[in-house]
């Protein structure tokens, strides 16, 4: 009996002992594992690229602008009376000196007449006191008469030619008066709707009778930054060296305007409030299809021209006012600052930070960073469409 118990207590300390070696030998192997295998690597991003290739451009930077008259006047009155004719119809073309408007004159005329009669007047008594003086200075010189006589006869000659001066003056005044009851055209243009009617009663300034503007050639006016003066002073100081299609316009609706501009002004100062200044570009009109106060979209040619390095715009990103791209270098990304052009659609023109060649991040960009690696497909071919001189 008592060698049955030795064998189980025997049998009780290996079993122990054995199982203790085995969890011993379990938990090195779990140590030595983790010890060798570490944190994961990261998975490269998968993205879409596109390679950068020059392609024909004709970059413009675009203005919102007014057609403006070179010339325009609003025709008021400066006599009173009531309107006796009208001579043009509405809208109608009319050349310089032509009669327009007519004030009732019956009253001028008869002022002129008073006038010219008056002054009649003036000048016969004005060689009657010449006369008389000749004879006095002849007597005077017999000593036949007193010399204060004479001295009279030269006051009353002074006198004599202020009545005539005067009565000169009559007459150019009520003949002014009689002018200005007939209103003609100033100059060569397209009168507006008149805005009275023959009986019309009106008064020197009042009211407003109608507005002529001359229709060819037209000017168009839109602001600028401040920033670009020395830009188009260069243009106004050099027009010679500036193509002919620098200025063009198009047209509500999208119709480009056929005749392209030249610059002719820029405004005296800046606005201190807005920090503009008005440049005002001439167009020819010979079919009269600007008409003033019309809203156009004036195209400036820009430094974007000939072959550009093009890219899609959604390829870029902006961090602080700054422009990068993601650029593939190897089997990575770099982030890469460019400057841009002139955009058009879903392209932009790179000016500077590219070369021909590169291959950019155009889909993926979201999840990138700088140095991220990377996996790419076959890049993108170069964009079918040529860019366009629109915006």
């Amino acid at each position: 009996m008592k060698s049955n118990n030795l064998n189980m207590k025997h049998n009780l300390t290996w079993l122990f002992t054995a199982i203790v070696c085995s969890a011993a030998l379990s938990s090195c192997g779990n140590n030595e594992g983790g010890a060798q295998q570490g944190p994961p690597a990261p998975a490269a991003v998968q993205v879409s690229t596109y390679t950068v290739q020059p392609e024909a451009v004709t970059g413009t930077d675009s203005y919102p602008g007014t057609v403006v008259p070179l010339n325009e006047v609003e025709l008021r009155p400066q006599v009173a009376g009531y309107i006796t004719n009208i001579y043009v119809q509405d809208g109608q073309t009319v050349k310089r000196g032509q009669k327009l408007y007519e004030i009732d004159q019956s009253k001028y005329q008869a002022a002129q007449q008073q006038a010219q009669a008056n002054l009649q007047s003036a000048r016969a008594n004005l060689e009657k006191v010449r006369k008389d003086l000749e004879r006095y200075e002849r007597l005077a010189e017999q000593d036949a008469i007193a010399q204060q006589r004479v001295d009279y006869a030269r006051t009353d000659l002074a006198t004599a030619q202020a009545q005539v001066a005067t009565a000169q003056a009559q007459v150019r005044s009520v003949s002014t008066d009689l002018g200005y009851s007939v209103i003609n055209a100033p100059f060569d243009g397209v009168i507006g709707i008149s805005q009275v009617r023959v009986g019309t009663q009106v008064s020197p300034g009042q009211p407003l009778l109608n507005t002529i503007s001359t229709v060819n050639p037209m000017a168009v006016d839109f602001v600028i930054n401040e920033q670009e003066i020395p830009r188009f002073n260069s243009y106004l100081q050099n027009p010679q060296q500036q193509p002919d299609s620098l200025f063009t316009i198009t047209l509500s609706g999208g119709i480009d305007y056929p005749y392209p501009g030249k610059m002719s002004a820029i405004d005296r100062a800046v606005g201190r409030q807005t920090g503009t200044i008005t440049v005002r570009v001439q167009f020819p009109n010979p079919e009269q299809q600007l008409i003033p106060g019309m809203t156009v979209s004036v195209q400036v040619l820009n430094q974007d021209i000939g072959r550009q390095l093009v890219i899609p715009f959604k390829a870029v990103s902006e961090q602080l006012g700054e422009f990068y791209v993601y650029k593939i270098q190897g089997d990575s990304v770099v982030q890469q600052n460019v400057d841009l052009g002139t955009r058009f659609g879903r392209n932009i023109v790179i000016r500077e930070g590219l070369q021909a060649g590169d291959n950019i991040v155009t889909e993926g960009i979201q999840r990138l960073r700088q140095g991220a690696k990377v996996q790419t497909g076959q890049p993108q071919a170069a964009a079918q469409q040529q860019p366009s001189a629109r915006q």
